[in-house]
This record gives C-alpha cells, structure tokens and sequence, in this order.
C-alpha cells in the first residue's frame, strides 16, 4: 500500500523550551527539537517521564506549562483509545469517521492492516493489538503528514509490529513526518532518537518552576 501525501511540501513540528506538568509535578523543562518532512523522531524514556503528555502537547490536546509547539500541516494522533465506538461492529465504527474526516477510500489501509475479516467484528470484542491497528487504519485514511503515534507497537505480534514499522518508514520516505513514543526499538532508516529523562528537572529547578 502506498500513502499518498499532500503536495505541499512545507510540513514541520517544532516544540521550544518546551514545559509540561502532570498535577504539581514537572515532567520535563527546555524540551527544543524540529522535525521536518521526511524526518522521524523517536522518543524514548521511562514510565513517568512525560512520553504520552509530550504527544497530547504537541497534538493540541494539552497545553504546555511553558515555551510553545510550532506546526505546519494537519496532524493525526493514534494513542491507547482509537475512538472507536465499542458497540459498532469494526467498519461501521471506522465508517463514522472516515465521514466526518473526509477521508479517501480505506479499502488499502484495511488490507495492509489484516482487517478485512474483522470488519463485521463489534469493536469490544477486538484485542488490544487489533485495535491498535485500526486506529492506525483510520489514520492512514486520514491522509494526513504529521503522525503522532503514543506506542503503537504495544499489543502487535512480530508479523503486525513489521507492517506498522514499514508503513511508518513508508510514510516518512514519501514526505510525510513521524514522531514515535515507544519502549520497543525502532528499525526505520534514518531515525532520530530523543530520550525525555535527559529533560527531565532536578530537584530544584522543580521547586523554582
């Protein structure tokens, strides 16, 4: 399958001192990096170092509690909820926002994916793995050239984790941009790595924040 991209070439992400808080306590301070089109970036680090509110910062969803997140070009996000009606059988689900996003025709996601025969499937009853990939389905359709994706590889067995690591590296080639936050290595040429804990504050700069 391949991903067709926007034409326009002017796509990036960038995040500026970059601070973010879960409740009191700061996560992470002077976060700075741009990923441009054709780039992908890897984030990395422990449980509790601020991966999953790095990504909902930068897709929108939080906001940050200092510096700023500069973007040119539509963006998607895929985390652990696909946003899938769980009562809906898995392509009427799918269905619902490929509606509302005007997205183009999914029948290639589907097929790349493996869920051609889980479409009749009520979304309760698909595994983790099986979710995940549909969430990734829907983002495929979307058509968009920023992918956020929060740990996409969790739940895929080693045949799925080999078709979303080559769509990703797919979607990069063509243009498009990927940030990853994920425990499991990544084997995609070219990919950057920024590792969160190396942000993280110490015990004073907290309390000064």
């Amino acid at each position: 399958m391949q991903a067709q991209q926007p034409s326009s070439t002017a796509r990036s992400l960038a995040a500026s001192s970059l601070a973010c808080r879960r409740g009191d306590r700061l996560l992470f301070r002077k976060l700075s990096f741009t990923v441009k089109a054709g780039e992908a970036l890897h984030i990395t680090g422990a449980n509790g170092t601020g991966k999953t509110t790095l990504m909902r910062t930068l897709a929108g969803l939080t906001t940050p509690y200092a510096g700023e997140v500069q973007r040119e070009g539509e963006l998607g996000l895929l985390d652990e909820r696909p946003a899938l009606d769980l009562d809906q059988p898995l392509g009427k689900a799918l269905g619902f926002w490929a509606r509302i996003d005007a997205c183009a025709d999914p029948s290639g996601a589907f097929s790349a994916l493996g869920l051609r025969g889980l479409l009749e499937v009520p979304v309760r009853y698909l595994s983790t793995g099986q979710r995940k990939r549909a969430g990734l389905a829907a983002l495929l359709s979307r058509n968009v050239p920023i992918w956020l994706l929060d740990e996409p590889l969790s739940g895929l067995d080693v045949a799925a984790i080999e078709t979303v690591t080559r769509l990703i590296e797919l979607h990069v080639q063509e243009g498009g941009i990927a940030l990853i936050a994920s425990h499991q290595r990544l084997d995609i040429e070219g990919l950057q790595t920024l590792e969160l804990g190396d942000f993280a504050p110490a015990a004073q700069e907290e309390e000064a924040f």
